[in-house]
């Protein structure tokens, strides 16, 4: 297994590494993501259960190199950090709301994406911040291709494949609740469950983030999130008992019942039902 701390994408400490044109061959995929976290065996070893799953055919689809594909659309989102796939089995073994888990599979893709990352804080951000919703494909190219030009890209991207990436960002996207619209598309409105806000908070803290810090964090922004709405997410965590948040001046006091995000997504799980 990777190193927790330095496999995911840091917010806008993510400099490092390029974009790439992954998201073509797989958007959301949140169906296939519960189908595997539910046949996933945490005694086994990565390369095991997906050896496993290739031998049963467990998504049914007919093309090897689909399944490759995918699995490795899945090994970059959800498998580099053994705590956080532990948890997100937990919460699909305990039938972790729906609505809740979708956004904190969102929050990992973003993550461990940063081209799916920057898109959202970079350029959805931005357009939200001036009160524009609609998103037209056409302008999603134009800034992908300044991207490009810029070298920012794994490779170069032709305006075929950077019309083909746009649009397999705005079907994620929309797939992930971050949009809405069958074909055209526009911001949908901000929508984070507090327990979902809860088991991020967690993760962050736990990749370095405390105080203020946190709740300054950058990837509250994939949420659209300003520091006012982080704050009182915090309060309404701390009033429902999932966690003890305290602020006083400058002084920022935050606590979990556990440690570890495998067993506050037992402890969300029993939450929720």
């Amino acid at each position: 297994m990777a190193n927790r701390r330095t496999k995911s994408v840091k917010g806008t400490g993510a400099g490092a590494s390029r974009y790439t044109s992954r998201i073509i061959k797989a958007g959301a995929l949140l169906s296939d993501t519960k189908t595997l976290l539910a046949h996933w065996d945490t005694t086994s070893s990565v390369h095991d259960n997906l050896d496993r799953v290739r031998r049963e055919n467990l998504f049914g689809k007919a093309s090897r190199s689909r399944v490759e594909d995918i699995l490795a659309i899945f090994r970059q989102r959800y498998l580099t950090e053994a705590e956080v796939t532990r948890a997100l089995v937990i919460m699909v073994e305990q039938r972790f709301p729906t609505a809740c888990l979708d956004r904190i599979l969102y929050f990992h893709s973003a993550r461990n994406d940063r081209l799916l990352h920057d898109v959202v804080i970079e350029l959805l951000m931005p357009r939200k911040a001036q009160g524009i919703t609609d998103i037209d494909v056409n302008d999603l190219q134009r800034d992908l291709s300044k991207w490009a030009s810029n070298g920012k890209t794994a490779g170069s991207w032709s305006e075929p494949t950077i019309r083909r990436i746009a649009q397999g960002l705005l079907s994620a996207l929309r797939d992930f609740g971050v949009l809405q619209g069958a074909v055209n598309k526009r911001i949908a409105p901000a929508y984070l469950p507090v327990r979902a806000f809860a088991y991020i908070a967690l993760y962050l803290k736990q990749h370095g983030a405390s105080g203020h810090k946190l709740l300054d964090h950058p990837d509250w922004k994939l949420f659209f999130l300003p520091h006012e709405g982080v704050e009182r997410f915090f309060v309404e965590a701390h009033q429902q008992g999932l966690l003890e948040y305290h602020a006083a001046g400058t002084v920022t006091r935050l606590d979990f019942p556990v440690n570890t995000l495998e067993e506050y997504a037992n402890v969300l799980a029993e939450r929720a039902h």
